[in-house]
């Protein structure tokens, strides 16, 4: 079981007016389609638009399907941040639900870190597009997609995680 971190008494209490304010109620308590369940499906088709766009550079940029060209894969890193962008909203409604919870965890937490790492790696590994005519990709290319793999993986198992403790 994940510990509970020490938090300080400003940072619960304002922890739990977010927990406590008309929208987090309502998604917590509310037995409406509408609530928790839509903004949970939410969440999962953001993680699935995100990491199903990355998975595929990664892969490529890995070696499969070589005879993909890499620069129409540009087109991905908009739909990445879009993905992104449903999670980081999703996951704030989620996050408010329950706030005095998770956000005292360590699993919450490194989640939140692993998140930050895995987006810089994605935006580091846009700059290898930025090259037109560069189709081999060297070591540090490849590092960046195994980094975003592993990154990505680990996301959705703390996510996942979160659920249990």
């Amino acid at each position: 079981m994940a510990a509970a971190l020490h938090s300080p008494p400003r940072m619960m209490d304002l922890l739990a007016s977010l927990e406590a304010s008309g929208f987090a109620s309502w998604l917590r308590e509310s037995g409406s389609i509408w609530g928790y369940p839509t903004v949970l499906t939410l969440h999962t088709l953001g993680l699935g638009v995100l990491v199903g766009a990355s998975t595929v550079i990664d892969l490529r940029l890995l070696g499969a399907a070589p005879q993909i060209p890499l620069k129409p894969l540009r087109r991905l890193f908009p739909v990445m941040w879009v993905g992104f962008w449903i999670n980081a909203i999703s996951g704030v409604a989620l996050f408010a639900a329950d706030a005095t919870t998770k956000g005292t965890t360590t699993v919450f937490l490194s989640k939140l870190a692993i998140i930050v790492v895995a987006i810089v790696v994605m935006a580091i590994k846009k700059m290898v597009f930025r090259d037109s005519a560069a189709e081999k990709t060297t070591v540090t290319v490849r590092a960046l997609a195994v980094a975003s793999l592993v990154l990505w993986l680990a996301a959705i198992v703390t996510g996942r995680y979160m659920a249990y403790v």
